[in-house]
């Protein structure tokens, strides 16, 4: 091989390693890559039947993945709610149409005091302040996501 084409062939590989690392050389996982961040409730007493969970779901992974719901030992029942505004003006709350989540690939979807929220239904617990209480997610192709929720004030 002529010098020449050896120092070009040389150049050429550098490059290509330098491209591959600027790109991170990490290719984005082909199935959804699901995490929960900063789940927490609102305290309120056992009375009180209802509660809600806040949290955002991310998805690091290639596909999309869908939120079908959950359960906890601290609720009869978890369903996906949004807040709306009625036509009257008020706001208003009920399951998510169609009855899942989207997680979009490379994306992340924030459950929020006035927007999406995971309901708790016929509350079995006081929900006190500084407590941890235990949701399982169900996700389509992730499965099942435990996560601590936290008791707070916002």
């Amino acid at each position: 091989m002529k010098p020449i084409y050896r120092q070009w062939g040389i150049l050429i590989g550098v490059l290509l390693l330098l491209g591959l690392t600027a790109c991170g050389g990490q290719p984005t996982p082909a199935g959804p890559q699901i995490s929960v961040e900063d789940a927490w409730g609102r305290p309120s007493p056992k009375v009180a039947t209802a509660g809600a969970f806040y949290m955002r779901i991310r998805n690091r992974g290639g596909e999309a993945d869908r939120l079908l719901g959950g359960q906890s030992p601290a609720c009869g029942v978890v369903e996906l709610h949004e807040s709306y505004k009625t036509a009257e003006g008020a706001m208003g709350m009920r399951p998510v149409p169609g009855g899942f989540v989207e997680i979009p690939a490379g994306g992340q979807v924030e459950f929020k005091p006035g927007g999406l929220h995971v309901m708790c239904v016929d509350k079995l617990q006081d929900f006190q302040p500084g407590s941890r209480l235990s949701l399982t997610l169900q996700f389509e192709k992730s499965g099942e996501v435990t996560v601590q929720v936290a008791i707070r004030e916002q």
